[in-house]
């Protein structure tokens, strides 16, 4: 099935060259069809009148400016062109738009921009119900193959500076829709150009990180896009505000205008949901000039003696003869009833029915039934249907699901027995249940032969709580691991809950630029949904977009399922969207997202160098320590959390506990980097007399040694030579009693803080920490409960001893290029942007 096209009825008293809203009945009314000459075009269906401009206007076409006072506009799309451009004119009329749309998946509805977020349509809220479904295909679905893979062209909002691959001339402008652009490689072209361009797409510029459509395959007949993508917002594309459809004011403007307004409506089920398309008309309006405009309204290109109107609510036909006039007098037979300005619009009976049914696709058997059924429902979905015949073969569904939120660190057989018991799986439709059982994230992976016991446990996972905790279902596709080649995909990671709106923003950016199957929302389902997609893809690397506890995440979750990937080791860049953003600064990505283009952001990683980085494991063992230092039993479970950045104690985690628990209370208020050390400045200041002899509370070992500490109110551990949103903690002095720090190098740097205006003056630049020790094995015990904080986690650490270690294998990293860094700074002092496809040239 596929939606009709995207336009409005046409103004030809007002034209100025842009598009706008198709139900703006207050502000104009439909001409009578039969009032000018149609213009015949080589494009399809287009009805062209000739018209008088009165403003500056461009041609759709060209995007040259038209010279002259004569233009020709079609009165259904409003598309405009010089009279030349009507011999070569490719464009088709929006009404025909649907019959080249065919597609075997569900359909897709757009409303304002793409919902799901993979494409580039944009249409107006009142036109998403008329949106063509020829969003990008990103995947193969079940056993179908395909040879070439074609480019994915759409028309319109392309930068001023595009130019045609074809003619090498000027096809972006800000004053028109025109231009066709590629999808997925980028490359823009003329309307009237694009077709003589080879049809295989090549990628573009991204090819070597794209995650190939080829190599992906989904059964998703049950499943729609947002839950193939793993799409978390709560949208409904059919609920249309009928009161936006219909237009508020029409009737009034129709009544001042000194014509009439009918509310028409294109089936049943329309009348239901109480969506009509508004009509205006002159007093005096043959019906079957009513009819065409109806039919206009609704984007319907068929011939109006095939269709009559009948009055809702009552048995008033319409007939051909019929002359609509409110006034009443002899030419008033069959005219409207006072209030009776609602109208059904039905298809006449005929004696014979074409239906078009094409190859290769999904067919349908009872075919007159079918269209019967369609034409009482919705005129314009028989319209948008599609019939198609394939050979019946009976292949079996794959469908992998996976579920989340189970009590972690359980035994296979206790995983097995709890899906069982909550979901009710059926046994010889489930296969593979403890094929990937991840005991450490509480999650299972299933793999289902059955598209209706799919959908069943998707949704029944999504209601199940399982210890008073929902449960999470996504639906995984298969990589074809086999026909990967040479590429190296990168998976991304997008906390959207990260800098604001800009996480989101990333998301979106992402999601268009590569394959949405390729881009996770890290906030739905965590970073196990990726990396389990990944797990047999033998060369990767990882991009993640959020703050220092976003990146910790990923890593420790890495680490957890390490050995069930083959790639056990890929590289991690990073896009700070945090607070501090230290890690990101050692590594040369910048101290926060500031608005870079998403395609100079994927350029930077595909060119950035690998380095590794340093992780330690802390093993946090509370215990009951008396004053002589002698261990008198447990207070808790012992722990062990993962360290990338700094551990720290005292006045450092105090303040980030603070912090914390501001957030904590109004999260909505901690949505900009600014506001953020602004609290933390505020929280500093009310701590600026705060004095704690930690030295008296702390007993350090390095490396065996017995350290003995200054007096001191904070003590922190640093692996990268970043502390607090930029500072350099260490310091830059040399000394022979120390190596120079740097972030492989084995070991981690012990540094004091005397006091908030110790930590101040570290902020400034003004002093640095005093150095303590260096070492790569750390034993502390501490005698009272302290704050404490990893990464920037804070918490109250009651006493015990705690151990710091180095944490397996280096993880690799990416670091952006200085060569990439200079350039990107140049292109931001001129005000250029390095993206080929940059967004904001277009409506």
């Amino acid at each position: 099935m596929a939606d009709s096209g995207r336009s409005r009825p046409a103004d030809p008293d007002a034209v100025d060259g842009r598009t706008s809203s198709p139900l703006t009945g207050k502000k104009r009314a439909q001409q009578s069809p039969g009032l000018r000459t149609k213009y015949q075009s080589s494009a399809s269906d287009h009805y062209f009148r000739k018209v008088t401009l009165t403003k500056p206007t461009f041609c759709h076409s060209c995007s040259d400016f038209i010279w002259g006072l004569v233009g020709f506009l079609c009165e259904v799309c409003n598309f405009m062109c010089h009279e030349k451009c009507l011999k070569t004119l490719r464009s088709v009329c929006s009404c025909v738009t649907p019959t080249l749309i065919r597609v075997s998946y569900a359909s897709l509805m757009c409303v304002c921009v793409c919902v799901f977020s993979v494409c580039e349509l944009h249409v107006h809220a009142d036109c998403a119900v008329f949106s063509c479904a020829d969003c990008r295909s990103c995947h193969l679905d079940g056993t179908t193959e395909q040879d070439t893979f074609h480019h994915h062209w759409r028309e319109g909002n392309l930068a001023s500076a595009a130019r045609c691959e074809v003619c090498r001339r000027s096809c972006g402008s800000s004053d028109v829709l025109s231009g066709m652009r590629c999808e997925w490689c980028g490359i823009t072209s003329h309307a009237a150009c694009y077709l003589s361009m080879p049809p295989e797409c090549t990628m573009g510029r991204l090819r070597g990180m794209m995650l190939h459509p080829f190599c992906v395959r989904l059964d998703s007949r049950n499943f729609s896009k947002m839950h193939c993508y793993r799409i978390a917002e709560n949208y409904n594309s059919d609920e249309v505000d009928p009161s936006a459809l219909g237009g508020k004011d029409g009737p009034t403007a129709a009544a001042e205008s000194g014509k009439q307004y009918l509310k028409v409506f294109d089936g049943d089920d329309a009348v239901k949901r109480g969506l009509f398309r508004p009509v205006s008309i002159l007093r005096a309006t043959k019906n079957e000039e009513v009819v065409e405009a109806a039919l206009r309204a609704f984007y319907l290109p068929d011939n109006p003696q095939d269709y009559e109107l009948h009055e809702i609510g009552g048995q008033q036909r319409l007939h051909s003869d019929d002359i609509l006039n409110r006034n009443g007098g002899p030419d008033n037979r069959g005219s409207l009833k006072e209030g009776g300005d609602s109208w059904m619009l039905r298809s006449k009976p005929q004696d014979t029915e074409v239906i078009k049914v094409y190859v290769g696709l999904k067919g349908h058997t009872h075919w007159w039934t079918y269209h019967y059924v369609f034409s009482q429902m919705s005129l314009r979905q028989m319209n948008q249907t599609r019939l198609f015949v394939v050979e019946n073969r009976n292949r079996a569904a794959q469908v992998s699901l996976l579920i989340g939120g189970l009590p972690p660190l359980l035994t296979k057989e206790e995983y097995v027995t709890m899906i069982q018991e909550h979901l009710k799986i059926k046994s010889e439709c489930v296969t593979s249940v403890s094929l990937h059982i991840y005991t450490s994230q509480g999650a299972v992976s299933l793999q289902i032969s059955c598209f209706s016991e799919a959908e069943r446990l998707y949704m029944l996972a999504k209601d199940t709580a399982v210890n008073n905790k929902t449960l999470t279902s996504l639906v995984i596709p298969d990589i074809m691991h086999g026909i990967l080649g040479d590429m190296c995909p990168l998976l991304v990671f997008v906390n959207p809950k990260s800098g604001g709106m800009k996480g989101r923003e990333l998301l979106y950016g992402f999601r268009k630029l590569l394959n949405p199957h390729q881009v996770f929302d890290i906030s739905n389902g965590g970073p196990l949904a990726g990396l389990h997609t990944f797990r047999e893809v033998p060369r990767f690397r990882v991009l993640v977009c959020g703050g220092d506890g976003t990146v910790g995440w990923v890593l420790g979750v890495l680490e957890a399922v390490r050995h069930k990937l083959v790639c056990r080791e890929p590289p991690i860049g990073i896009v700070p969207l945090g607070t501090g953003n230290d890690l990101a600064r050692i590594l040369r990505w910048g101290p926060g997202y500031s608005g870079e283009d998403p395609h100079h952001i994927l350029v930077c990683v595909d060119e950035a160098e690998e380095v590794l980085m340093d992780r330690w494991t802390i093993l946090l063992d509370a215990q009951d320590i008396s004053e002589d230092g002698k261990d008198n039993g447990f207070l808790e479970p012992p722990k062990i959390v993962q360290m990338n950045n700094y551990f720290g104690l005292g006045i450092d985690a105090e303040l980030s506990l603070d912090f914390h628990l501001a957030r904590e209370d109004e999260p909505d208020k901690f949505t900009s980097r600014f506001h953020n050390k602004g609290v933390y400045v505020k929280v500093g200041l009310q701590k600026i007399s705060y004095t704690r002899s930690l030295h008296k509370e702390l007993q350090l070992q390095v490396d065996s040694q017995n350290i003995q500490l200054p007096n001191i109110e904070g003590l922190i551990f640093l692996n990268i030579p970043s502390w607090g949103s930029g500072a350099d903690l260490w310091g830059s002095e040399v000394d022979a009693r120390y190596r120079k720090p740097s972030i492989d190098d084995g070991l981690l740097e012990v540094v004091g803080v005397t006091g908030v205006v110790h930590m101040g003056q570290v902020q400034s630049g003004l002093r640095s920490g005093i150095r303590i020790a260096q070492g790569n094995y750390i034993r502390l015990t501490v005698s009272k409960p302290i704050p404490v904080q990893v990464d920037g986690e804070p918490w109250i650490q009651p006493p015990g001893h705690i151990i710091i270690s180095a944490a397996g294998p280096k993880v690799r990293m990416l670091r952006k290029s200085k060569q990439k860094q200079k350039k990107a700074a140049a292109a931001a002092k001129d005000g250029r942007s390095e993206s080929p496809s940059s967004r904001e040239g277009g409506h």
